[in-house]
């Protein structure tokens, strides 16, 4: 039940550019940008120690560090006969400062259910689409009555994916902590990157122009406890061998068993898995590099192996094709071999389940002066297909402790919320 606090802007918006003069030019975006470029996620930051001036101090390094990351104060434009690419004018990103009426206890960390409404803590882009003269990142600072704060970074996908804005947060992080500039030399554009075949181009070719829209899923945030997780392991590596284990985020995953019961769907039909990996040390990305480094793995699998399946089956699965990424990115697009039955479910399809952890790429390794994050949360203002954050940095909770891993899901319609509920309460 939301309660009635209050959020206000304490600042109109304003486009925020970088503090000194930075090149001008073009920059082309990857066949891993391409098919992200539609996509505006939202990553919130809570910080419970606080800073002085906090909206002041993280505007003025993100002007700074803007020099280093010029591109994101730039645009998108295409000319005639090109591609897509980076603009890179100057133009900032967006900025704006909020205060709330209330502390972060209040609203239990931004936990579920929301006391406040997350939309009000950031800025959003609005519309089905992104338009070609949005800012690429937007940013928003909400100072709460206790002294902490929160920062949301709504940015497009095709810019930069998690790991690469960690690496841009980072680095604001640093110059608010006063230093001269970035740890971290920062690469926008690696040449020596290869094509890398990606699932979303398969699936928009072979499904003659179909193109993704949003739709209503109900947002979900949940722990599963270590009891499961610690249970489910101990099962893994009896059933596989003592030279064999699993990782939290395989157990984790498996939860798409829960949502495939839970959403009742009709038997022996493609209920696949699509997990993203980060493929920087499988590719050699140089170091810096924030742009889309990731490759869309497949678990194929029907409703039924899902729904009835053993759970370190479930888990086998996910941790076999994670194991074949090596081999996944030497096949090309052409060479990828779906049957149209999957590629109609992946076409938004409500049996499929896509997934991408936050874990272990720095987004907890943020500091703005008063130490790191006490809770990180994915956001997104569109969802084109069910979609789930496991394994999430800073898994507070309101018994002050870490009682498992954090997921924040929007993978089930209302009319499923109660039922997914109910099947990850069995999870002990």
């Amino acid at each position: 039940m939301t309660m009635n606090f209050v959020v206000t802007k304490s600042s109109s918006l304003e486009f925020v550019l970088p503090s000194k003069p930075t090149p001008a030019g073009e920059l082309p975006l990857t066949s891993t940008d391409k098919p992200r470029l539609i996509l505006p996620i939202t990553s919130f930051k809570v910080f419970e120690r606080p800073i002085h001036e906090p909206a002041q101090t993280i505007r003025r390094a993100l002007s700074q560090a803007l020099v280093y990351y010029y591109p994101l104060a730039g645009r998108l434009a295409v000319r005639t006969g090109c591609d897509v690419h980076i603009a890179c004018t100057g133009e900032g990103v967006a900025f704006a400062s909020a205060t709330a009426s209330c502390s972060l206890q209040d609203v239990r960390f931004l936990h579920a259910p929301p006391a406040i409404p997350l939309v009000e803590l950031a800025l959003r882009y609005g519309g089905e689409r992104l338009s070609m003269s949005s800012p690429l990142l937007m940013m928003q600072v909400t100072e709460f009555a206790c002294g902490g704060y929160a920062v949301a970074v709504t940015w497009n996908h095709g810019i930069a994916d998690a790991c690469g804005l960690a690496q841009f947060m980072q680095a604001v992080g640093e110059l608010a902590c006063g230093l001269p500039s970035p740890t971290v030399v920062p690469i926008r554009h690696d040449e020596s990157l290869p094509d890398m075949p990606q699932l979303v181009s398969v699936i928009a070719r072979r499904s003659l122009g179909f193109e993704f829209t949003h739709a209503d899923y109900a947002y979900t945030d949940v722990t599963i406890p270590w009891s499961f997780i610690n249970r489910v392991k101990g099962e893994f590596q009896s059933h596989a061998g003592v030279e064999s284990s699993c990782t939290t985020f395989e157990v984790v995953t498996a939860i798409w068993q829960c949502r495939t019961r839970a959403i009742n769907a009709k038997p022996n039909v493609p209920a696949p898995l699509m997990f993203a990996v980060n493929v920087r040390k499988h590719v050699g990305s140089k170091d810096g590099y924030y742009g889309n480094c990731l490759y869309s793995q497949l678990v194929e699998a029907r409703t039924d192996e899902v729904a009835n399946g053993d759970i370190v089956d479930v888990v086998r699965w996910i941790k076999d094709t994670k194991g074949k990424i090596g081999e996944s990115l030497r096949v090309s697009e052409d060479e990828m071999e779906l049957s149209d039955e999957v590629i109609a479910t992946l076409c938004g399809g409500y049996n499929m389940l896509s997934v991408s952890s936050w874990s272990g790429i720095g987004l907890d390794a943020v500091n703005f002066g008063g130490g790191w994050p006490a809770r990180v949360v994915p956001n997104m203002e569109r969802t084109v297909v069910p979609s789930c954050f496991p394994c999430l940095p800073c898994s507070w909770n309101e018994n002050g402790g870490h009682g498992g891993a954090n997921v924040v899901a929007f993978c089930v319609t209302e009319d499923h919320i109660e039922q997914f509920h109910s099947e990850l309460e069995k999870l002990r």
